[in-house]
């Protein structure tokens, strides 16, 4: 990616200046870089979105896959695009709750789970790990709490035997375990189990703990 091209702008957010460029030539908008990148990968690589909502409504494709099979999905969730299979993976595995928890992206993460219809949250990469997992690793604890207060497991193993809180700091370890301990703590009124279509499985398991 050279430095000033439009990917560039798009991935600094730059909205104004990739419009511009756009207005004088069209073509650009489903143009590849030399890694089959489109304008909307950096964009969502870059957490950007109003670009993101920009690209989208000029009828780029939402799914566009480059050269690493990896496409921007995070951007798609962003947009409130509901068709877009969020549980996609790149060639490790990783899906965009994966990286975007691994990047300490709180707005991705908490679009993907707002927005992501049938998010696998624990979803697990080629070496086993989750995207709590890699939070933890990254002591990434805002997104590490989000995913816990979502239901993401603490006690998930990767591939070496280890889970999240085997990953996290000691700081990081007891915040979690507080949330989930008040979490299964919670009265879930037989209303909100009924018509929950959010974490549904999660609440039933809560309840019959």
């Amino acid at each position: 990616m050279s430095e000033h091209s439009i990917y560039d702008m798009a991935y600094c957010g730059k909205t104004t200046d990739v419009k511009n460029l756009l207005s004088e030539n069209e073509k650009l908008k489903t143009a590849k870089d030399g890694n089959g990148r489109m304008l909307l990968h950096w964009a969502a690589l870059g957490g950007h979105d109003d670009l993101v909502r920009f690209l989208l409504s000029l009828d780029v494709p939402v799914d566009p896959i480059d050269d690493t099979d990896m496409t921007p999905l995070i951007l798609a969730a962003s947009a409130g695009q509901k068709d877009a299979n969020v549980n996609v993976t790149d060639n490790r595995g990783a899906t965009p709750l994966h990286r975007a928890a691994s990047k300490g992206n709180i707005a991705i993460v908490n679009l993907l789970i707002e927005y992501g219809r049938n998010l696998n949250i624990d979803s697990k990469d080629a070496d086993g790990n989750s995207a709590l997992h890699l939070a933890c690793e990254e002591n990434r604890v805002d997104e590490a709490k989000l995913l816990v207060e979502n239901g993401a497991s603490t006690t998930l193993m990767n591939k070496q035997k280890k889970t999240p809180l085997d990953l996290a700091s000691p700081g990081l370890t007891q915040q979690l375990k507080e949330i989930k301990e008040n979490f299964l703590n919670l009265e879930i009124p037989d209303e909100m189990v009924a018509y929950s279509t959010k974490n549904d499985e999660t609440l039933q398991a809560i309840r019959h703990n």
